[in-house]
């Protein structure tokens, strides 16, 4: 393991040079020491929906169940859309958080469920039994539109074991927003509706969104990768740029995607 970098704050990155580790966003309220939470706040319900990072898990599904209701689907549709993409969106919050509990030990004490008691048996049982039921759900939009779902899923689970330490480590959220097109345009109640697959750039647009989104969530976890020795891209950009420039940058990057996909979306339509 590399020898650890004092992190600097994020105005001194600039002039520095050597590169630094950037500041990490605080996030206010949370306890600062490792151990189960007090109260209610370390009842292991609590603790399972705070591992399912549930902020970008609500927007997530937002954002594609409203994107669903434009594209013209009925309400019982958007609504499966909505569930099938928390229940998914709820697998990968699990997923990460039980391959970084050894990494989180070390870095995130007192931040992450896994540090505030939430046993990693109990955290594996629930991702088990949260994948059994994204299944049919998915498959509830029909064979292709379910496939490609659970297909986002799958690259952006396999994400988290391999490539998000390096310089690629933006390949598997552009694979994965990519294929949400697929999986609104092929869409349809039971596979009843047989649907088309999407407009080529509806798929580029989506797919340069999740790297935008990576930018994003990157930021609160780069001075604890820095210190691992990871090379991300976030992470590179920090270091060139500083945390506080890297955060208008994603944030700009985000919402020009979603302008981006509202305008080709009604220029283009979802399919072309």
């Amino acid at each position: 393991m590399r020898p650890r970098a004092t992190p600097h704050d994020p105005a001194t990155l600039e002039s520095s040079h050597e590169p630094t580790a950037p500041e990490e966003p605080s996030r206010p309220g949370e306890p600062a020491a490792a151990g189960r939470a007090p109260g209610w706040r370390g009842w292991t319900p609590v603790l399972l929906v705070r591992a399912a990072h549930p902020r970008q898990g609500v927007v997530t599904a937002a954002v594609l169940a409203l994107a669903a209701a434009l594209a013209g689907r009925p309400g019982r549709e958007v609504g499966l859309v909505l569930v099938t993409v928390l229940v998914g969106q709820t697998v990968l919050g699990w997923h990460n958080d039980l391959v970084d509990r050894r990494r989180d030990a070390r870095h995130a004490a007192g931040r992450k469920a896994t540090t505030l008691g939430l046993d990693a048996g109990t955290l594996g049982y629930a991702l088990a039994l949260a994948v059994l039921v994204l299944v049919p759900l998915s498959i509830a939009h029909g064979v292709r539109a379910g496939l490609a779902y659970l297909a986002s899923v799958a690259v952006a689970g396999l994400g988290n074991h391999v490539l998000r330490r390096g310089l690629l480590s933006w390949v598997p959220w552009a694979v994965a927003f990519g294929l949400y097109p697929a999986f609104l345009s092929l869409g349809g109640w039971g596979g009843a509706t047989t649907g088309v697959p999407p407009d080529a750039v509806m798929v580029v647009v989506a797919a340069l969104l999740g790297v935008g989104v990576h930018l994003l969530t990157g930021l609160w976890g780069l001075v604890p990768d820095h210190e691992e020795g990871w090379r991300h891209l976030p992470l590179r950009v920090g270091l060139r740029i500083g945390a506080g420039r890297l955060l208008t940058l994603a944030t700009a990057w985000v919402v020009l995607g979603l302008v981006g996909l509202a305008v080709v979306g009604s220029t283009r339509g979802l399919s072309g």
